[in-house]
């Protein structure tokens, strides 16, 4: 039976993590991360949860101990955030390149100087190019499920590739909401053990990403690549498994909400989304057709579900909790580049806000989607990155 846990989206990731069955676990602390990983020493401890917990000396070392434990052939799980992740940089391609399904919860702060504690994304879209994996949940519930779910994705050997199961810091990590936890038996139905596609064994040596030639380097690049357009389609198809389980749904790659006959779109990533949805309702009740679609899956881009939304809107309004210095924020660029080739193509704005914590409320986006709409009545985007609530 399943049981309702009112808890911090730390824990429950730490709760998460027990369920998945995770046999290695490899961390150090940082905040708004280091909850979770005291939750799981805690579950550890009291032999609730049966796996090895290395107390590292730092990131950098926590990723090298969750590769060497994924090649030897076991589930792996850690955690971190803002600058444990920048020092991690160097082991997240080895852990991409040697196609080890580690996963990896990181709770989203932004990144110094000057210093701050608080949530945006520069941290792990600063990683995008790694090869990993990432998902970018919008409450506690989601970052349960998703954890189970980038497990059975990862595992997948069509995939064979880690991932960040991202949440923003303090807005989820510290905050307490309800959280059905499964049924033990129903989780490892729907997620069986881990079956290695390679292991490290004293009794069978092999060499596995080592020195290559460049005869053969793009070769392994084009195939993180096939195994990214897998994940893609594979995404939706575990998720739509995981609602018929469990009651729970996310939509695959995009989250959409009212967007069927929707003139403008507003475009989002994490708490974001939620808070998008209220300004939807609102703007709806004064007969404005707006809708909200929130990108859950950030690599694998959803390129296909982008151009589908397009078909229907005419102007996409971004709103990117990060900046991509001397360009725009990422979310932006992205959907351009996968609107591109559309020879009617909407028009799209983008929006930077939410950096550093600084709060993005549904009164915010409706004040976003007023400004959008009436470029939607002059045929033209007045300025391509608009700036909100800035101080002068």
């Amino acid at each position: 039976m399943a049981q309702i846990v009112i808890d911090t989206a730390n824990h429950i990731a730490g709760y998460a993590a027990k369920a998945a069955r995770a046999k290695v676990v490899a961390a150090y602390p940082i905040t708004p991360q280091t909850t979770i990983v005291e939750k799981i020493a805690e579950f550890v401890e009291s032999g609730e949860m049966e796996a090895e917990y290395i107390r590292v000396e730092s990131e950098h070392s926590a990723m090298a101990a969750c590769i060497g434990a994924a090649a030897a052939g076991v589930r792996t799980f850690t955690a971190t955030s803002a600058h444990g992740l920048a020092l991690m940089h160097e082991a997240l391609h080895w852990a991409s390149g040697a196609r080890l399904p580690i996963v990896m919860v990181v709770v989203n702060r932004a990144m110094g100087a000057p210093w701050s504690i608080w949530p945006d994304f520069s941290d792990s879209l600063s990683q995008r190019d790694t090869g990993w994996l990432q998902f970018y949940c919008a409450d506690n519930q989601e970052v349960f499920d998703t954890i189970i779910q980038a497990y059975r994705l990862c595992e997948d050997e069509r995939v064979f590739l880690p991932a960040m199961v991202c949440l923003e810091g303090f807005l989820l990590s510290h905050t307490y909401m309800p959280v059905q936890i499964h049924n033990q038996n129903e989780i490892d139905d729907f997620l069986p053990p881990y079956k290695s596609g390679w292991t490290l064994d004293v009794n069978n040596p092999v060499t596995h990403a080592n020195l290559v030639s460049p005869e053969w380097y793009m070769e392994f690049r084009y195939m993180i690549q096939e195994a990214m357009e897998n994940a893609k389609r594979l995404i939706p198809e575990i998720d739509m498994e995981y609602g018929r389980r469990f009651g729970f749904q996310y939509g695959g790659l995009v989250d959409k909400y009212q967007c069927e006959n929707a003139d403008l779109i507003i475009c989002t990533m994490g708490t974001i989304g939620c808070e998008a949805k209220v300004a939807v309702d609102n703007l709806r009740k004064n007969g404005l057709k707006v809708g909200a679609a929130r990108i859950r899956v950030y690599r694998p881009f959803p390129v296909e579900e982008i151009r589908k939304l397009a078909l229907q809107a005419r102007i996409i309004a971004t709103i990117d909790r990060h900046i991509s210095f001397g360009m725009e924020g990422f979310l932006a660029s992205e959907v351009k580049a996968s609107l591109y080739h559309m020879e009617d193509k909407p028009l799209i704005a983008g929006f930077i806000a939410g950096l550093g914590g600084r709060d993005v409320t549904f009164k915010t986006i409706e004040g976003i989607a007023q400004k959008s709409l009436k470029w939607l009545e002059r045929g033209r985007v007045e300025k391509e990155t608009e700036w909100i609530d800035l101080r002068e």
